[in-house]
């Protein structure tokens, strides 16, 4: 629950039960998040014929996942992993 929410949820009290589910639910996709940046950052730093194009769509996917995972966390994306796989494409391809 976050500050200001009134303990219900479109009109039904929350009960402890669901918001352990929740909670498992986002735990499950938060691990789930970084065991596929953890898989693209691999690919990109070691996969010696992949191309900038490719590594670029795979940026670009796994900015879609992420986003589709967690749809209003855009900003924390940017802050946490966009500067990562910008240094990995920097360090691997050599670009400025």
């Amino acid at each position: 629950m976050t500050i200001g929410e009134s303990g219900e949820r479109q009109g039904k009290p929350v009960l402890p039960q669901d918001q352990a589910a929740d909670s498992e639910d986002e735990a499950r996709r938060l691990r789930r998040l970084q065991i596929m940046m953890s898989m693209v950052s691999s690919v990109i730093s070691q996969d010696p014929s992949l191309t900038v194009e490719e590594a670029s769509e795979l940026v670009a996917g796994a900015k879609r996942a992420a986003l589709a995972m967690f749809p209003d966390k855009e900003l924390a994306y940017d802050l946490l992993y966009k500067p990562r796989l910008q240094r990995l494409m920097r360090e691997r391809f050599r670009l400025q």
